[in-house]
């Protein structure tokens, strides 16, 4: 059986130690995303009761299905792959989309927003390392796409995302991470409202908080290995 509570602890903890360790002078506190893929909604209440109040979640179809019976007030994160044929239900259920990734997409999204006359919170997910097997938009698109995505009246842009390869060897993403800050921060100087870098998951959040992430995703190491049986089956 997990030990959810035990588990958030020693997270908690290393993000304070992460925190001490940054290089530079951090002002903004680290948001820690609690990942919920393939966990079930019992896991959910326990980790919202210890103290979690941001969950993240990677399908909306899965989403939705906790949405309806979570019975907890949190902020919800996609954090997934968003297609642009289930943008309505992802505008209904979260706070903020990490994967904005397309002006297609952007596009879509906002006019969801707008029939719904939500303004919504998104980010821009950037594929920095250029992986074929991840999503996000490449560098050399990036300035276009944050003048799409600032131009449309029901988004609100508030910063950047990645996920960093999964490298052996876990140092090498810390100039992935380096490189993040400093769009980031070249962003957050054009744009007032900008306020995320969303920024390392188990394996690496540590060294991404030590180069200026202010969200973190963590899913294993607070509930455990996921049922990836469960997930072919759906």
């Amino acid at each position: 059986m997990t030990d959810i509570k035990n588990n958030l602890q020693t997270v908690k903890d290393e993000i304070a130690l992460a925190i001490e360790r940054r290089r530079k002078i951090f002002d903004d506190e680290v948001k820690l995303v609690a990942v919920t893929k393939n966990h079930n909604v019992e896991m959910m209440r326990e980790a919202i009761d210890l103290g979690v109040n941001e969950i993240g979640e990677n399908r909306i179809q899965e989403a939705t299905e906790k949405f309806s019976s979570l019975d907890r007030k949190v902020k919800w994160h996609l954090i997934g792959h968003l297609q642009t044929n289930k943008v309505k239900a992802a505008v209904k259920i979260f706070d903020l989309i990490h994967s904005i990734d397309s002006e297609h997409l952007a596009v879509a999204v906002n006019r969801a927003a707008k029939s719904t006359e939500k303004i919504q919170d998104v980010l821009i997910q950037v594929n920095l390392a250029k992986e074929e097997s991840k999503t996000g938009i490449e560098i050399e698109n990036l300035d276009e796409l944050i003048k799409t995505v600032e131009s449309l009246e029901n988004l609100k842009l508030r910063g950047l995302m990645m996920i960093a390869p999964n490298y052996e060897d876990v140092e090498d993403c810390r100039p992935l991470f380096k490189k993040m800050y400093e769009l980031f921060q070249d962003l957050k100087q054009k744009n007032s409202e900008v306020k995320y870098l969303s920024m390392g998951m188990t394996h690496d959040y540590k060294i991404a908080i030590e180069e200026g992430a202010n969200i973190i995703r963590v899913g294993t190491a607070i509930f455990g290995v996921r049922d990836y049986q469960s997930e072919m089956r759906k």
